[in-house]
């Protein structure tokens, strides 16, 4: 009797709850979407589906929570970022991206050349949503620690 082969990819078993601070949680999302990108075997992609839709999952209800004091100094910065997170895809992508979720909403199902395309919107969701998490939300100034969203609405006016 043949034996199947079990992958199981070292994500997978990473312990993740509700008490998992954020940061990590959107690093693991972000791994999971990365390693689906790159996967091939139905069972394998499966199953790191369904774990990325776990960590969302424990992820999304924190979202509103106030960010806990031990992670506030590596959400401080002494000097504005040079760049901020950015979902920019290009026309060709963009297109690829809408055309397989009407698709998919038309005819519900996912095709095989569609998945490919799902996964990397996927990817550049997760990937969007996990550097906005994780990106800084307070500056080091002279007038002492202030939002960065305070500076960029002076700015604007």
């Amino acid at each position: 009797m043949a034996t199947i082969p079990t992958q199981t990819h070292a994500l997978l078993s990473i312990p993740v709850d509700s008490t998992t601070d954020f940061t990590v949680l959107a690093g693991h999302c972000e791994n999971l979407a990365d390693a689906l990108l790159h996967r091939d075997e139905p069972a394998s992609r499966q199953a790191l589906c369904r774990r990325l839709a776990y960590c969302l999952g424990q992820l999304r209800p924190t979202l509103d929570d106030e960010i806990p004091p031990h992670l506030i100094e590596s959400l401080t910065v002494d000097e504005l970022p040079t760049n901020s997170p950015r979902f920019e895809p290009d026309a060709d992508l963009l297109c690829g991206y809408t055309h397989a979720l009407a698709r998919l909403l038309t005819e519900r199902t996912l095709s095989a050349e569609m998945e490919p395309i799902l996964t990397g919107l996927l990817f550049d969701l997760v990937s969007y949503f996990a550097d906005e998490l994780r990106a800084p939300r307070w500056i080091c100034t002279v007038d002492g620690v202030k939002f960065i969203e305070e500076l960029d609405m002076v700015k604007e006016n």
